[in-house]
C-alpha cells in the first residue's frame, strides 16, 4: 500500500530540504516524491543531502500546480503546525499514518508539506481531507521540514506493517477531479437559486469543500449529487467514463 503513497512538496526553497526528504522517505518505504514549484531543482545541494536516496530525486515529478500534483487522488493529508479557523480534521501523527495507509487501500493518497517557512498556505489546506500535527514542545514547535517527514513516514510505515486496515467500501472512491467537477456545478447552482452572492461568497465554499472532504463521497454519491444539481439547473448531465 506504500506503492499508493505519494510525497508533496509544495513550493521548496532550499534544495537541500529537497534532498533531506529524499533520504526521510526511503529509510521509510516511500518513493514518489512530487515537487511543485521548487525554487532550486535539480542542484546539488539535494543530492548530497539525500546521502543515497538520490535516485528518489532522479525519478521525481516536478509540478507547475498543486491541481497537477495531486490529479488522481483520492485522499490527501496535510501536515500543519498551525490552527486554522476552516480546518478539516485534525490527526496526530499515529492517526495520520493509519488513516494514510487505510485510504491507500482504495486507491491513491498524498501527503502534502508546505514551504519552510510558512508550511501550507490557506488555499492549500483546504485541499487537504485531514491535516497532521505533531506535538512538539510549545515555546519551541518549528520543525525541519525533513524531520516533520521524517516523523510522518515512520508513522506509515508503522501502520503498514502493522497491516493497519480499515474496511473497503465496494465502490471506488471519488477522485479530486470528481470533487472538483461537483464543486463547479455547485457553487454554479447556488448562484443560480441565489443562495450564494458570488460578489460577497464569505467562504462559503470553502465551508462546504470542508464538509463534503470530511464526509469522503464514493464516485457513485458524486454522481447523485451532480444529478440533483443538474435538476436544479435544469438542465441534462451524464457521469463521467469511469
Amino acid at each position: 500500500m506504500r506503492d499508493r503513497v505519494r510525497v508533496v512538496l509544495s513550493h521548496t526553497t532550499h534544495p537541500g530540504n529537497i534532498g533531506a526528504c529524499a533520504r526521510a522517505m526511503k529509510t521509510m518505504g516511500l518513493e514518489r516524491l512530487y515537487l511543485v514549484n521548487p525554487k532550486f531543482f535539480p542542484d546539488p545541494q539535494a543530492v548530497a543531502m539525500a546521502s543515497g536516496a538520490a535516485d528518489l530525486l532522479e525519478r521525481a515529478r516536478v509540478c507547475a500546480s498543486l491541481e497537477e500534483a495531486l490529479a488522481g487522488t483520492t485522499y490527501v493529508l496535510g501536515s500543519s503546525a498551525r490552527r486554522r479557523d476552516l480546518a478539516p480534521v485534525w490527526l496526530s501523527p499515529r492517526q495520520a499514518g493509519e488513516r494514510l495507509v487505510g485510504q491507500a487501500q482504495r486507491g491513491e493518497v498524498a501527503l502534502l508539506m508546505g514551504t519552510e517557512r510558512m508550511g501550507l498556505s490557506t488555499e492549500e489546506a483546504l485541499q487537504c481531507h485531514a491535516l497532521a500535527t505533531i506535538p512538539a514542545n510549545p515555546e519551541y514547535p518549528s520543525l525541519n521540514l525533513a524531520s516533520a517527514l521524517q516523523i510522518l513516514a515512520y508513522e506509515i510505515r508503522l501502520a503498514s506493517l502493522d497491516g493497519w486496515a480499515v474496511p473497503v467500501p465496494p465502490d471506488p472512491p471519488a477522485t479530486r477531479e470528481d470533487m472538483d467537477m461537483l464543486y463547479q456545478r455547485l457553487e454554479q447552482t447556488l448562484v443560480i437559486i441565489g443562495f450564494l452572492d458570488p460578489t460577497k461568497p464569505r467562504r462559503l465554499m470553502d465551508r462546504l469543500r470542508r464538509l463534503f472532504g470530511r464526509a469522503g463521497l464514493e464516485q457513485n454519491e458524486v454522481n447523485i449529487l451532480q444529478g440533483i444539481l443538474a435538476h436544479a439547473q435544469n438542465g441534462p448531465w451524464q457521469p463521467p467514463d469511469q
